[in-house]
């Protein structure tokens, strides 16, 4: 029987391997950086009540701007990051992986670069190859934070057209400081100046987990720096990740601009509703913030005494280590009902703060992988 390596595909796809996450039924599954907790019964009803209401017009084409949306975003933004942002600064698309699509098909693309800092999330170079653009791998230091002179020296000699900041980053959960966004802004900006690209270079900070960090959001930085781009997602903190529903914030002519290559209608009108929904929640949905964010810190602590090593985490998730064989590791702890998420990243894995019962069963899984490892 053919495969795909027998058909025409691009040469930049071929080798590659499709982005997932096992799905697996285990007891305690915590490998996909999910919010644990259900949404709430009012906001359930609420969602029915507005998917109920655009149902009845499901005859025509959504708004195709989400005018209404977006301009309830920015009203979260702004109150969230205490930087005023209007409609006109935001954008929402098909979770964040349609945003950084969009912005790539934009501001990438054939002949031009992508730079990420890698271990980082998978999809920015996956997207960037899928988009035609060549992607290259920038520096970290031994303890996952950017080696920011090193950076710098990565820009000066690759003149990226995009660079891909993620804060907290997936999956070590590390939070980029402001000093350092701004070094590598100015930096991509001189890059391009140096080559004759008046344009410069757009900078994306990914924030799909701001709302756990123990940092600002790095939003108020896009103040002045039309190329600059902050991402966000309803599905982490909002516990919304079936909704799929992205948003950034930028510069209104970056808004224009990815407006270029969205497709037409792209958001429909059941998706709207239900996150227009949602953003009517926002207090009660960031509670169930405040409870991960404890579950959170309680696992690095006890991760650490039971004898792991735990890279500092502003999100929903921790990365722990280390194992000599992280893949035989990761399968010790399915094998007693735990599913985790190995990233590839050497000697390490990551677990997403669930439930405290959760928490408790991969907290006494660790203990006896570990009890095991000494004996």
């Amino acid at each position: 029987m053919p495969n795909w390596d027998d058909l025409p595909i691009r040469d930049e796809l071929r080798g590659m391997s499709p982005y997932g996450a096992p799905q697996l039924d285990v007891p305690v599954r915590l490998n996909t950086n999910e919010n644990p907790y259900p949404l709430p019964e009012p906001l359930v009803r609420r969602i029915a009540e507005r998917v109920s209401e655009a149902a009845r017009h499901l005859n025509r084409y959504p708004d195709r701007d989400a005018v209404e949306l977006r301009t309830e975003l920015a009203k979260y933004l702004s109150r969230t990051s205490g930087h005023e942002v209007g409609m006109a600064n935001v954008w929402a698309a098909n979770g964040s992986n349609e945003i950084i699509q969009q912005l790539l098909q934009t501001f990438g693309g054939p002949s031009r670069t992508a730079l990420g800092f890698e271990p980082s999330y998978s999809m920015h170079a996956l997207i960037s190859r899928g988009t035609g653009t060549g992607w290259l791998s920038g520096p970290r230091h031994h303890d996952f934070t950017i080696d920011v002179a090193a950076a710098r020296a990565a820009i000066a000699e690759h003149r990226p057209d995009v660079v891909f900041i993620c804060s907290p980053n997936n999956p070590t959960g590390t939070a980029v400081e402001a000093e350092v966004v701004l070094a590598l802004y100015e930096a991509a900006q001189a890059a391009k100046t140096a080559q004759a690209a008046a344009a410069g270079a757009m900078v994306v900070v990914d924030e799909a987990y701001s709302e756990f960090s123990h940092h600002p959001s790095l939003l108020p930085l896009i103040e002045g720096r039309p190329n600059l781009v902050v991402s966000r997602t309803m599905s982490k903190a909002f516990g919304a990740a079936g909704l799929r529903l992205g948003y950034l914030a930028a510069h209104p002519a970056v808004v224009d601009a990815v407006q270029l290559v969205r497709l037409p209608y792209h958001l429909s009108a059941v998706t709207q509703a239900t996150a227009l929904a949602a953003l009517e929640h926002t207090d009660t949905l960031l509670g169930y913030v405040e409870q991960l964010k404890a579950e959170r810190d309680r696992l690095v602590t006890e991760l650490r005494a039971i004898g792991c090593e735990v890279t500092e985490s502003d999100a929903n998730f921790v990365q722990f280590g280390r194992f000599g064989d992280a893949q035989a590791a990761w399968r010790a702890l399915l094998e007693r009902g735990v599913l985790v998420r190995d990233n590839n990243v050497p000697g390490w894995l990551r677990v997403t703060a669930g439930t405290p019962a959760e928490n408790d069963a991969f907290l006494d899984a660790v203990r006896d992988l570990m009890k095991e490892k000494s004996a």
